[in-house]
């Protein structure tokens, strides 16, 4: 058996996040956040972000055995895009978890925040984008989503992840902004354990302003793993 959560009043599962390795429009300095176009398979892993997967996978191995998990605990949630999968199907492959299995699940509300009218265009375009993250979060670059946008859904994923397990190990793998907004959720949420408000109205409540603008403290690089709770 795993280790009891030190939150477990708040949170039935321990959780992880994981940024997927290095990818292709990382290599080209490319924004590409569109479920089309992150879905394609030439933005994917490059080699060097399958090298990142296999040493997160390891990580992570090691993580589990000193809190002592086995590995019908772990569950891998993970997002659609091509760049996620791929460092998803690696992880499992070092744990010997059956990528087909129900051990490993596909969300959408995980995907990568969609960036509107930057897309395809220069990553140097994020930096704007966050500056006005720190200003206001509920406004979105233009066509794209806001902080607050992304949070809403990222909080249906935490449901749902904290309605189907129970004690598990849940390592999320997913995108650098979506990974730091679901960091400052989690963050705010085991803030205050002993709360009777039903999980749904509590992870709602961590939606707000003064939380999210500060999603640039927990920034991710390619590949990194980092425990949460």
């Amino acid at each position: 058996m795993g280790d009891t959560p030190t939150n477990f009043t708040v949170l039935r599962n321990n959780y992880w996040v994981l940024r997927h390795g290095r990818s292709i429009p990382n290599e080209r300095g490319l924004i590409v956040s569109s479920l089309e176009n992150g879905t394609r398979e030439e933005f994917g892993l490059a080699a060097l972000g399958i090298e990142q997967a296999r040493l997160a996978g390891e990580l992570f191995k090691k993580e589990l055995e000193e809190k002592n998990f086995s590995i019908d605990q772990v569950r891998i949630c993970y997002s659609p895009f091509t760049r996620t999968i791929e460092t998803a199907r690696v992880v499992a492959r070092v744990l010997e978890i059956s990528f087909d299995s129900s051990s490993c699940k596909e969300m959408v509300e995980l995907r990568e925040r969609y960036f509107g009218t930057l897309e395809l265009l220069s990553h140097d375009k994020y930096a704007e984008v966050w500056a006005l993250d720190e200003k206001d979060p509920s406004i979105p670059p233009e066509g794209g989503e806001s902080v607050a946008d992304v949070a809403s859904r990222l909080a249906v994923a935490l449901l749902n992840i904290e309605t189907a397990f129970q004690g598990c190990a849940v390592v999320i793998v997913s995108h650098g902004d979506t990974l730091q907004i679901l960091q400052t959720l989690l963050q705010k949420l085991t803030e205050n354990p002993s709360s009777d408000e039903d999980m749904e109205l509590r992870i709602k409540n961590c939606i707000v302003n003064s939380v999210l603008s500060q999603h640039r403290k927990f920034a991710l690089s390619t590949g990194e793993l980092r425990r949460i709770i």
